[in-house]
């Protein structure tokens, strides 16, 4: 299989440097992607950049040029619930924009880009094998809806309206719609793991600094041993 793996930022992609190896440096658009074989799969890592633009962008730069089989996203996220805390991992099965605002636009629910779908539904078989494999590692993870915005949620305020917007939503981040539609209109899988790293509040900066780099390194784990089985 050819896989795309891609994460935001450079101190989440490190922890893949340590277990792959033999590295070729390709460019797709103005994204350098490490290209490396794994198990007889190709795995493609790159950075997305932060928010919604740059992780458009680079995608659609690998999938325009590569016929990826599976796109595997990974990274932190902010909690919007009480009962998921930090450092708990989170397998998206939807995404959706917060701050999507068109319900007078049309027919469209909050979270939605006219003329696209309500909520990116990310169920495939790979997300079930994947899910599956978690389970037989007995690693405790929650599902639900991730909402994404190009604003990192740092009060007690801004956390409010989400919820307030989208009171089923789990967590909250700056990405995983963006992958998400593109992968809807190339028709590819895609798998979403968000590590928590934050709660959203006024305390988020100071917890964002301290556990982004655990909770990369918790989501590297589980892919790295995903893809060596």
């Amino acid at each position: 299989m050819k896989i795309a793996l891609i994460v935001p930022m450079p101190e989440e992609a490190e922890f893949y440097y340590q277990h792959f190896h033999d590295r070729k440096e390709e460019m797709f658009g103005c994204t350098k992607f490490e290209h490396f074989s794994v198990n007889e799969n190709e795995i493609y890592l790159g950075l997305s950049g932060i928010g919604k633009v740059n992780a458009a962008m680079n995608l659609t730069s690998l999938l325009a040029k590569v016929d990826i089989d599976l796109i595997i996203m990974t990274g932190s996220a902010g909690s919007l619930k009480p009962e998921i805390k930090k450092k708990d991992v989170i397998v998206v099965d939807s995404f959706a924009y917060h701050d999507a605002h068109n319900t007078a636009a049309g027919d469209y629910v909050e979270g939605q880009i006219p003329r696209e779908p309500a909520r990116f539904n990310l169920q495939s078989k790979e997300r079930k094998q994947f899910n599956s494999f978690l389970k037989v590692k007995k690693v405790a993870y929650k599902e639900g809806l991730v909402v994404t915005g190009d604003s990192f949620i740092a009060s007690e305020a801004a956390k409010a309206e989400i919820e307030a917007n989208f009171p089923e939503a789990v967590g909250v981040e700056m990405e995983g719609a963006s992958f998400a539609q593109v992968a809807y209109h190339f028709k590819k899988p895609l798998i979403a793991l968000r590590a928590i790293s934050d709660n959203g509040d006024e305390d988020a900066n100071e917890s964002f600094e301290e556990f982004v780099k655990e909770a990369g390194q918790k989501a590297a784990d589980l892919i790295i041993s995903y893809l060596k089985q």
